[in-house]
């Protein structure tokens, strides 16, 4: 086989090497709307350029077996396509619910169409938390509770790790510029939160890019629209911290070595976004990426505490809210899809509830 063709084969089987925990670090800072904008940093002169490769693409062509196999449980999850959805009840007035993406890229800080009118045409707008609209005021009161944050007693980072995760972990904030001993106090999540984003994303996040949630903020405000949210930036931290620190120090070491390969989960979940494949998410997740019985585990304890408990929370807030009609609820799209998904969880609530993206 020429080297060429030899070298291009070998790319991309290396795409799929990624490890389970480490795409679950990088969704969930995508899926958390708070704390990825906390150490965005300052803006470079010259934005670095997104190079993710959608993994999907790239399993059409080297092993279309296992993406027939995913697209069959995607097809399979219940309300696992589309992004807005229409809420009706006897004796209210309409309310919407629309999925969006924590990221800044273009192609998905836009309303579609259908959204577009039915935002327009509402009172409220309800989002994940409000906190994100003023970042001072959130880091104020997240100093409140510092232990979600750092750690407060003698523990640091280093005595959690072995000494090759350890060297892993140097390495790899060396060659991003992040002095290990400043962050040697900081709560695992928090320094995920600094380098489970390719570099394009938290340059644009520091530049002043908005993500959809925060633009239609702005816009709901702009028109005097009321804005509710439904958790706290403290809220997201505490379901964080309700998982062993054992899934945390072993996502942040895995989410290191995937390096730049942490752009094509981001560039293959903006395709899916795209195409409202909400139910593709996991599917895609379980079955394309490697894992060993412990990450399974550790997938199985993220979705319940990030995504499951989360939703029911979510479902009991909005309640009120959504009851007084012309409520556009925007949250994170993975919340959505499957028998605990948000879209399931209206209808246990009495709604009718009707894909409305056309």
């Amino acid at each position: 086989m020429p080297m060429t063709r030899l070298a291009a084969f070998a790319d991309r089987a290396s795409l799929l090497s990624l490890k389970l925990l480490a795409a679950l670090n990088v969704l969930f800072f995508v899926l958390f709307f708070a704390v990825a904008f906390l150490f965005a940093g300052k803006a470079r002169a010259e934005a670095p350029v997104c190079t993710g490769s959608d993994m999907l693409a790239e399993l059409a062509k080297d092993n279309p077996t296992l993406l027939a196999k995913i697209g069959a449980e995607a097809k399979a999850t219940l309300n696992g396509q589309g992004l807005l959805w229409k809420l009706e009840k006897p004796g209210q007035k309409p309310s919407w619910l629309y999925g969006t993406m924590h990221v800044t890229d273009p192609r998905v800080t836009k309303l579609q169409p259908a959204a577009q009118k039915a935002f327009d045409g509402s009172h409220t707008l309800v989002i994940e938390t409000t906190d994100v609209l003023d970042q001072n005021a959130m880091v104020a009161s997240l100093m409140k509770q510092p232990e979600l944050m750092m750690f407060t007693d003698s523990t640091t980072l280093p005595s959690l790790m072995s000494p090759d995760e350890l060297a892993t972990v140097n390495a790899a904030l060396e060659a991003r510029g992040i002095p290990p001993g400043s962050v040697s106090k900081m709560k695992p999540w928090m320094l995920s939160s600094m380098v489970a984003l390719p570099a394009c994303e938290l340059t644009r996040k520091a530049a002043g890019a908005p993500v959809l949630d925060i633009l239609i903020a702005q816009q709901a405000k702009a028109a005097g629209k009321q804005v509710k949210g439904l958790e706290t930036a403290a809220d997201q931290l505490s379901a964080m911290a309700s998982l062993p620190i054992e899934f945390h120090i072993k996502g942040l070491v895995e989410t290191l070595k995937l390096g730049n390969r942490m752009d094509d989960v981001i560039e293959t979940m903006v395709v899916l976004y795209q195409r409202g494949d909400t139910g593709m998410f996991w599917p895609l997740f379980r079955n394309a990426l490697p894992s060993g019985e412990s990450d399974d585990s550790g997938y199985a304890a993220f979705e319940e505490a990030m995504v499951t408990t989360r939703n029911k929370t979510m479902v009991d807030r909005a309640g009120p809210l959504v009851a007084q009609g012309d409520v556009f609820m925007a949250v994170g799209a993975l919340h959505l899809p499957g028998p605990a998904g948000l879209v399931e969880l209206f209808r246990k609530a009495g709604y009718t509830v009707t894909a409305a993206d056309r």
